[in-house]
């Protein structure tokens, strides 16, 4: 089990401000970031180059948050503004995608660019100061991403996906969220959910104990598949009480928390850089006000608890679809480009792999369009679409590994040679399956439904 001192910190971790009460930052102190540990100095990425420059649009919500009962619609200025960064991050992303993934480094660089684009509060409720985006801005969003760096994608969307609940349900404690939109400002401010315990399933009753002390609690347990654990500023961590009856909540954590380590584990065939590693916490202590949404088991907001698990459907698969999109435009240059000793023109001109190259575009055509038709009306609050995000996230994902594994087959040695990027588009697609809903509770469920709508009158 271990932990990274401050001295063993990035130097490209930029120190933040601790806001006051009045939600006004104090100034800079030569404290450490949030993100409580990163790369070792010799694995830390270069200067950034000129064209990752902060743009000159705000990149981060308003500190300060105006009443809830506030406009929220979303600011579409704002959220186009955002997008336009989309190829210029997109790019930026590929250029190190593969060192991070072959030296298993997070991809603090990468994040950073996300961030000043503006893409990492994207979701931000416009009565917060941020620009409201949508669902479908968010598939469109990580669906770019994705081509680029598939871990970068995947931490993004968590966080996305955080202020977005934020958004729809404010379960965050007012001051609270002002500070992490403070952070926001000054930087990367990671959040992420940790749910999944070793050997357990998402739906049990957590292992992590809650136990109530003076004006807090303390927690005591162990998460796992925490992604950008490393580097995470908030954990939205799920516990359970030490109650005689039990309660359920969310307690929020800083990422710094004594009592508090990251455990190295995540070592996967692929999104390596995602840094994924187990969350050990020994006693964290956690105010009052930052235990959420505390009942007894079997009382939740199911309609909620459906809307978020559309959300976090639609974005993963959107991550998937990303990474299939970037190897099949590699597989074009490489029919374009490759002719084989016993042929006068490239593969491309091949009627046989014209074929299979159709057969990969037609089925990434139709889980984008599976994607970026189903968003739009979860958006709308259409309770059909919310039931169909499951079977669709199942179906985009599928699409998405066979066109990478179609692309592969279709190359043989090189697509499988570390030279080129197509086997690290396999692993990472292949390896997303970590974070989505096991296939066959997916198909259970909608098999369920379907029982139940034909015994209807």
């Amino acid at each position: 089990m271990t932990t990274l001192a401050a001295s063993d910190r990035s130097p490209n971790d930029r120190p933040r401000t601790e806001p006051s009460d009045s939600g006004h930052p104090e100034p800079p102190a030569p404290a450490a970031p949030p993100a409580r540990s990163a790369p070792p100095a010799a694995s830390a990425p270069p200067a950034r180059p000129k064209a990752s420059a902060r743009p000159a649009a705000p990149t981060g919500p308003t500190a300060a948050a105006s009443a809830p009962g506030s406009a929220s619609a979303p600011d579409r200025s704002a959220v186009e503004a955002a997008l336009s960064g989309l190829p210029r991050v997109v790019d930026l992303l590929a250029a190190r995608a593969e060192e991070h993934d072959r030296d298993a480094t997070f991809p603090y660089q990468g994040i950073e660019a996300v961030h000043e684009a503006g893409l990492l509060t994207l979701t931000v409720s416009p009565r917060y100061g941020g620009p409201g985006g949508t669902l479908a801005d968010t598939v469109r969003v990580l669906t770019q991403l994705g081509r680029g760096d598939a871990s970068v994608a995947v931490v993004t969307a968590f966080t996305l996906l955080q202020h977005a609940e934020q958004a729809r349900r404010a379960t965050w404690p007012a001051a609270g969220y002002r500070r992490l939109l403070t952070e926001s400002r000054r930087g990367p401010a990671l959040v992420n959910t940790l749910r999944m315990e070793p050997g357990g399933r998402p739906d049990a009753l957590p292992a992590t104990l809650a136990r109530r002390d003076g004006d807090g609690w303390l927690l005591t347990g162990r998460k796992t598949y925490c992604t950008g654990a490393e580097a995470l500023a908030w954990m939205a961590v799920t516990a359970r009480t030490d109650e005689p009856e039990p309660r359920v909540g969310t307690f929020l954590v800083r990422g710094e928390s004594e009592g508090l380590e990251i455990d190295p584990t995540w070592d996967q065939l692929g999104l390596r850089a995602s840094a994924s590693h187990d969350v050990v916490l020994d006693g964290v202590r956690v105010p009052v006000e930052l235990a959420l949404g505390l009942r007894t088991p079997g009382r939740e907001d199911v309609a909620e608890a459906e809307l978020a698990r559309a959300w976090q459907d639609l974005a993963l698969a959107a991550v998937a679809i990303g990474v299939a999109r970037a190897a099949g435009a590699w597989l074009v240059r490489f029919l374009n480009q490759r002719t084989p000793a016993n042929l006068t023109e490239p593969l491309g001109t091949l009627p046989r792999y014209r074929c299979a190259l159709g057969e990969i575009e037609a089925q990434l055509i139709g889980a984008e369009e599976l994607l970026h038709g189903l968003a739009p009306r979860v958006d709308r609050g259409e309770p059909d679409a919310v039931a169909r995000t499951g079977p669709a996230q199942l179906l985009a994902t599928r699409a998405a590994t066979a066109a990478v594994q179609q692309a592969v087959a279709l190359t043989g040695n090189p697509g499988l040679s570390r030279r080129h990027p197509l086997e690290r588009y396999l692993r990472d697609v292949l390896s997303s399956r970590v974070h989505l809903a096991p296939e066959e509770a997916v198909l259970d469920a909608a098999g369920r439904a379907a029982l139940e709508r034909g015994a209807r009158p």
